[in-house]
C-alpha cells in the first residue's frame, strides 16, 4: 500500500488524475485490440459462415470456400430501392463476397428520379458498384411507374415479389440479401423490399438452395459508432456478420462519393461515422412450405 500521509492535496489529486487517464487509455487500448482481434477472427470464420447458409455447395465446394480460395458456387443477389443503397448500407458485404470470388449481382427496384435525377442516379450506381467490383452487366435498375422513387409512396408487395422472384429464377440466386421490417432508416421502400422477400420465403415461392438474409436494423446510438460498435455486432447474434478492414473501408468510401448528387453535408457525416460503411449483420428469413396458396 502507497502512505500517501506526508503528501499534500494538491499531489494526491494530481496523482489521482494521472492515474484515471492511465486507466482511460488501458481501457482504449484493450478495446482496441479486442476490435483488431474480432476483425481478423471474423475474416477466417466468414467463409464457413457462407458455407453453412448456402446449403448447395457440395462437400468438395465446401472446402475451398472454408480455405478462402474460391467462392465462386455462391450467386448473390443485393436488393436495394435506389441507386446508393448499395454502398451506403451493404458496401461491406459486396466487399467481403467480390473478395472471395462470389458472383454478386445488384438488382434496385427505382433509378432514384424522387428529384427528377433517375438518368444520372443510374449511371452513379453503375460506377458505385464497379469501384465495389461489380461489372454493369450484373446490375439491373428497374424503371416502373408503380415503383416510384418516394418515402410516401406504398410500393404493391404482389409487384416487387414478382420482380424478385424472376429475377431470383432467371439468375439461379442461391442467396438474396435485403433490408429488414425497420429498413434501416424506416424508408417505406426499404421494408417494401423486405416485405416482398418475406412473402416469397412464407409462400414457398422461392428454391430450395436459396437462403435469404435480411440487414439488422440498429439503434441510432449503435449507427454511428462506427468501428467501436464492432464489439455488439460480434457479441450479439446474427446469422452472418461481415466486417471489413481500413482497405474494404476506402472502397465503400469511393464507391459512396461516386454518388455526388446525393453528396449533402450530411452524407459525409454518414461516412465517417456509421457503422454500416463497416459491418453488416443478417438474419435468416425463415421459408415456408413449398407451394403453399396465399389468399
Amino acid at each position: 500500500m502507497w502512505n500517501l500521509s506526508h503528501v499534500g492535496p494538491s499531489s494526491v489529486h494530481g496523482l489521482f488524475i494521472v492515474m484515471f487517464k492511465m486507466n482511460i487509455i488501458l481501457v482504449v487500448l484493450i478495446i482496441l485490440i479486442w476490435i483488431k482481434w474480432i476483425y481478423y477472427r471474423q475474416r477466417l470464420l466468414f467463409p464457413e459462415s457462407l458455407k453453412d447458409l448456402v446449403k448447395c455447395l457440395s462437400d468438395k465446394d465446401s472446402k475451398l470456400v472454408a480455405n478462402r480460395s474460391n467462392c465462386a458456387d455462391i450467386r448473390a443477389l443485393v436488393v436495394t430501392a435506389h441507386p446508393d443503397d448499395e454502398c451506403m448500407f451493404f458496401a461491406p458485404t459486396i466487399v467481403k463476397l467480390v473478395e472471395l470470388k462470389a458472383s454478386v449481382q445488384v438488382l434496385c427496384l427505382s433509378e432514384g428520379n424522387y428529384y427528377s435525377k433517375g438518368s444520372l442516379r443510374k449511371q452513379e450506381l453503375l460506377d458505385s458498384c464497379a469501384v465495389l467490383g461489380i461489372p454493369a452487366s450484373d446490375v439491373t435498375v428497374v424503371d416502373h411507374k408503380n415503383l416510384p422513387d418516394d418515402p410516401k409512396a406504398e410500393w404493391r408487395v404482389s409487384l416487387v415479389s414478382s420482380v424478385l422472384v424472376k429475377h431470383i429464377r432467371a439468375h439461379s440466386s442461391n442467396m438474396v440479401l435485403t433490408f429488414d421490417g425497420r429498413g434501416v432508416s424506416d424508408h417505406a421502400n426499404h421494408i417494401a423490399l423486405h416485405k416482398a422477400v418475406s412473402h416469397l420465403a412464407s409462400s414457398g415461392q422461392v428454391p430450395d438452395d436459396c437462403c435469404l438474409l435480411s440487414l439488422v436494423t440498429v439503434s441510432l446510438f449503435r449507427k454511428y459508432l462506427s468501428f467501436l460498435e464492432l464489439p455488439l455486432s460480434w457479441l450479439l447474434p446474427s446469422s452472418l456478420c461481415c466486417i471489413i478492414g481500413l482497405k474494404g473501408y476506402r472502397q465503400a468510401m469511393a464507391a459512396m462519393l461516386c454518388h455526388r448528387s446525393q453528396l449533402l453535408w450530411f452524407r459525409y457525416l454518414y461516412i465517417m461515422f456509421s457503422r454500416y460503411m463497416i459491418v453488416n449483420t443478417f438474419k435468416e428469413i425463415p421459408q415456408g412450405p413449398r407451394n403453399l396458396k396465399i389468399y
